[in-house]
């Protein structure tokens, strides 16, 4: 009988804990930690403010998958994401599960958003930086990632411009950095939280770290 192991929490995770509830009207600050919670598995968590398991990913041992599921801390499927090819062209299609997994099975179900991966922009320097072009597919919106070839610091912005999440390498309270692999996600009291998750997630399948 195969056994599951999970792993425990990193220390370097706690360092923020709080019991205070989150206010829904400011920004939210997570911890996403770009690994599995099961023992030598593929995928990432996200740990809210409070240092509990808000959201996580778990390929077990099948990396790189064309199907990935986003689920809540009690293992609920929450977004399902499928990787389509269209030529040279790879999108990676979320589908929610709000309202339940209902007719979602369906091949002709319309997606909530949809992810491309642009090509890459000359910066100065003689820089380049890619971008990731998103439609979210029911209300036409579309949101751009920038920097999304960079596997720790990318943001997030709407047709305005303006930025509603971003990531960046999470540092501990005295300053130290951490690893490419801890990163600090900051989302924007107007955005849709679970939508935003999705798309990091996205990002780090785009960046090979899930």
């Amino acid at each position: 009988m195969a056994i599951t192991k999970i792993q425990p929490l990193s220390a370097h995770l706690q360092l923020q804990h709080c019991a205070t509830p989150t206010d829904p009207a400011e920004k939210q600050v997570y911890t996403v930690w770009m690994k599995s919670l099961v023992f030598n598995g593929h995928g990432c968590t996200i740990y809210g403010q409070d240092g509990r398991v808000a959201y996580r990913v778990d390929n077990y041992a099948c990396s790189r998958s064309r199907e990935v599921y986003v689920m809540d801390s009690d293992g609920k499927t929450l977004i399902k994401l499928l990787k389509k090819n269209f030529g040279v062209f790879k999108t990676w299609k979320g589908y929610s599960y709000r309202n339940g997994p209902a007719g979602l099975e369906q091949e002709n179900c319309k997606p909530w958003f949809s992810v491309q991966k642009a090509h890459r922009i000359l910066k100065k320097a003689g820089q380049y930086s890619s971008r990731a072009v998103v439609t979210v597919c029911v209300s036409g919106k579309v949101y751009k990632i920038d920097g999304v070839s960079c596997k720790s610091e990318y943001r997030i912005s709407d047709a305005s411009g303006e930025v509603v999440a971003e990531t960046k390498r999470k540092q501990t309270a005295s300053g130290v950095v951490l690893g490419e692999d801890v990163l600090s996600l900051t989302v924007g009291p107007a955005a849709d939280r679970l939508l935003v998750v999705g798309l990091v997630v996205v990002c780090g399948l785009l960046g090979r770290c899930i």
